[in-house]
């Protein structure tokens, strides 16, 4: 497609705000999908770290005390 101006592109052929809103809705999509993934990677990471530091816990509360034999 041809366009004359840059004033005809933007208004392209009369159909202007069908095409920009479908690239605005696209664009949005798009970086909902983005936030949303480092949201939930971010989320993820923290919860390893706490498990992981939680496990450490254990296994230093384990050996500093030593095991009970029932009488």
């Amino acid at each position: 497609m041809h366009f004359d101006s840059f004033s005809d592109f933007l208004q392209m052929g009369g159909y202007a705000f069908y095409v920009w809103l479908a690239f605005g809705v696209t664009f949005a999509s798009l970086l909902g999908v983005y936030w949303e993934q480092n949201w939930r990677i971010k989320r993820l990471q923290l919860q390893v770290r706490m498990e992981h530091e939680r496990s450490q816990r254990i296994k230093k509360a384990r050996q500093q005390k030593p095991l009970q034999k029932p009488m």
